[in-house]
């Protein structure tokens, strides 16, 4: 990034406008929004084989007309908070790389810090409430449990910690772009794909379907990038 002097011209809305013009230009130095969610659509993809793979451990006790259930997904939990905890350290790496190659600031850290505080707070709540609301079988979660497990879930988590990298850079595309992950995440679309395949598999369609949006925009926003850089 060049270092270009603010002409005196005595006009202070000209000279107001040339801020605003030098500070917008900061920002988009700033911005390697194609770098984060690349790096989290690897980590979404990678959970795949051990959901699959990964050992489920259960407690169910029989109850009248069904059974009450504590589920663990014991290899999913070490992966998610061990791949997350790596990936914002990637990404924040990445960010600073690219912010003194560019000779700017970086806003990066306090994403990162709100990516992991979320994915921890996640894991929290989800061992909470599994303790004092156990799955009821036959019967299904209510509403809001759905809908705090999708949002307070890694994926969900993601989604939570692009909106402050959206606030820190001013940035409306990205924040456009959360709001539909976030859509897809909360409002699972799976067009009926993997709903019986079991405990193992019937997680993998959401997963592609998340890792995509993120690969997808990961390319969008990479190649706006390009289209803006001066030839």
């Amino acid at each position: 990034m060049t270092t270009d002097s603010v002409p005196d011209s005595g006009d202070p809305r000209r000279l107001l406008a040339d801020l605003r013009h030098l500070a917008q230009r900061v920002r988009l130095a700033q911005r390697v929004t194609w770098l984060p969610l690349l790096v989290l659509a690897l980590v979404t993809f990678g959970a795949i084989p051990v959901y699959r793979f990964g050992r489920v451990v259960s407690d169910c006790q029989p109850v009248d007309g069904g059974q009450v259930c504590k589920v663990w997904f014991q290899a999913v939990t070490f992966y998610w908070l061990a791949a997350l905890v790596l990936a914002y350290v990637v990404i924040a790496g990445g960010y600073l790389r690219v912010a003194r190659a560019r000779g700017v600031d970086a806003r990066v850290l306090p994403y990162a810090v709100a990516g992991v505080a979320l994915v921890a707070l996640g894991f929290a709540f989800a061992a909470v409430w599994v303790r004092l609301n156990p799955l009821t079988y036959p019967e299904e979660p209510s509403a809001l449990a759905q809908f705090l497990s999708r949002l307070l879930d890694p994926p969900g988590a993601i989604g939570l910690a692009l909106l402050v990298l959206a606030w820190l850079e001013r940035h409306v595309a990205l924040l456009l772009f959360t709001l539909g992950y976030l859509t897809v995440v909360l409002v699972p679309i799976t067009f009926g794909w993997g709903a019986h395949w079991g405990p193992h598999t019937w997680f993998i369609p959401q997963l592609v379907i998340n890792g995509g949006a993120l690969l997808l925009g990961s390319a969008g926003f990479a190649l706006a990038q390009r289209l803006r850089r001066p030839r």
